[in-house]
C-alpha cells in the first residue's frame, strides 16, 4: 500500500490530538499538515496545544514542530500538501459544514470526526464492519459538489459504537425494538478531570442531542444507498437515555432488544464470535481482528479493564440475558476516543484507501 499524506484540520483539540497521536507510527498514513484555528495558526504545534495536551502519551517528535495553518484562510494551502484530510474541528455545524464542502471542492477527500454532515443525503456515514457499501455514494456526492477526488464522509457518534456493533448481526432475528441507555465518559465532551472537576463524584442525566444521536443514527446505517442518497431503514424503533458518567474514556451502554423470531443465547453468541466485517476481510491496519468479544464473565465488560481491547477498536460485551420485559438485555462498551471518534475516523479513512476512493 502507498502511502499518503494527511492533515488534521482542528488539530488542537482531544480529538484532534488523538488523531496526531494515531499517526506517529501508522503504515499508510504520514501527517503533513495540522491546521486549527486563527489563535493558534503561527505557532508550533507544541506551543499551540501547550498544557491542553491530553494524551496518555507524548506528542510525537514530528508534529512538535510543525508550524499551525489556519484552518479555513489557509485551506488552500493544506489542500496542497495532502491526499486527504481528518476534520475534527469546534465550530458552530453550519461552519463546519461550509469548510468541510470547501475542502472537498479544493478536490481534497475530507473524512470527517464531526456531526454537521451525518444527516446530508448523499454523505456516506459508516462503520466499516457495519455499511461499507455506503461509500458507494461518494460518486453521486461528487458530482453534486462538482469534484473529480473531492468528497467528504463522516463517521457515526461516539456513542453508537458501542452498541450498534453488537445489534448488527442480530438483525437477522427480525430486530424491532431497542431500548439503550448510554454512560457515557468525559473525554466524549473533549474534557479531562482536570478541566471538568465538577464531573467528579457526579452523574449529569443529560448530553446535549445525544438521545437524538442515538435514536437515529443507527437507521442511517442500516440503511440502503438509493438514486443518489442514502435512505434511512425505517426500523427497529430506537428508545435510548444518556448519561455523562464519571469516567476518562469509554462509552458504556445497557441495551434492551425485541425479535420477531426470538433466537437463543447460544445463536447470539455465536454470531457475535463469528461475526467478521469488511475491515476485517481487508486487513485494514487499523482493524481489530476480533471485532466483538463476549465475555461470561457476570462483571465483565469493565470500563478500566476492557477499554483498551485490541488498541482500543473492539467491542466488549456482556451480561446477555432474558428480560421479563424484552426479549434479551446484556451490556457493551467501546472506546469512545479510539473507536468511537478519531480510531473510528482511520479505519474509515483505510477503507476509503484500499477502496480506491482516495
Amino acid at each position: 500500500m502507498k502511502t499518503y499524506k494527511v492533515g488534521v484540520i482542528g488539530g488542537t483539540g482531544m480529538v484532534g490530538q488523538r488523531f496526531i497521536s494515531l499517526m506517529e507510527r501508522h503504515p499508510w498514513f504520514q501527517l503533513t499538515a495540522i491546521a486549527a484555528s486563527p489563535r493558534s495558526a503561527g505557532k508550533t504545534y507544541e506551543e499551540a496545544v501547550g498544557a491542553r495536551w491530553a494524551m496518555d502519551t507524548p506528542i510525537p517528535a514530528q508534529a512538535k514542530t510543525m508550524v499551525v495553518l489556519d484552518a479555513q484562510a489557509d485551506a488552500a494551502k493544506v489542500a496542497e500538501q495532502v491526499d486527504f484530510v481528518f476534520s475534527a474541528v469546534d465550530m458552530k455545524k453550519e461552519e463546519i459544514r461550509a469548510l468541510e464542502e470547501a475542502y472537498a471542492q479544493l478536490e481534497c477527500p475530507v473524512v470527517s470526526n464531526n456531526s454537521a454532515h451525518r444527516w446530508t443525503p448523499d454523505v456516506p456515514m459508516v462503520v466499516p464492519e457495519i455499511n461499507p457499501e455506503h461509500i458507494q455514494v461518494i460518486e453521486a456526492q461528487r458530482k453534486r459538489l462538482g469534484t473529480k477526488r473531492g468528497f467528504i464522509a463522516v463517521k457515526s457518534n461516539c456513542s453508537l459504537q458501542s452498541y450498534v456493533p453488537a445489534l448488527h448481526p442480530l438483525r437477522s432475528f427480525g430486530l424491532e425494538r431497542v431500548l439503550v441507555c448510554t454512560y457515557q465518559a468525559i473525554s466524549g465532551a473533549g474534557k479531562t478531570f482536570d478541566t471538568w472537576p465538577e464531573m467528579l463524584d457526579n452523574v449529569i442525566p443529560y448530553i446535549g442531542g445525544e438521545e437524538e444521536k442515538s435514536e437515529q443514527e443507527p437507521l442511517k446505517l442500516w440503511g440502503k444507498v438509493e438514486n443518489g442518497v442514502i435512505v434511512n431503514a425505517s426500523g427497529p424503533a430506537f428508545t435510548a437515555q444518556c448519561l455523562r458518567v464519571p469516567v476518562s474514556n469509554g462509552h458504556m451502554a445497557a441495551v434492551f432488544a425485541d425479535f420477531a423470531n426470538k433466537p437463543a443465547e447460544d445463536e447470539i453468541k455465536a454470531l457475535w464470535a463469528g461475526f467478521k466485517g469488511r475491515a476485517q476481510e481487508l486487513a485494514l491496519p487499523s482493524a481489530p481482528k476480533q471485532f466483538l468479544h463476549y465475555f461470561d464473565e457476570p462483571d465483565r465488560p469493565q470500563t478500566r479493564l476492557d477499554r483498551m481491547l485490541e488498541g482500543g477498536m473492539a467491542v466488549s460485551i456482556g451480561r446477555l440475558r432474558p428480560d421479563t420485559q424484552y426479549d434479551y438485555k446484556f451490556v457493551c462498551l467501546s472506546h469512545n476516543t479510539l473507536r468511537g471518534a478519531a480510531g473510528g475516523a482511520v479505519l474509515l479513512a483505510e477503507l476509503l484507501c484500499a477502496e480506491g476512493y482516495i
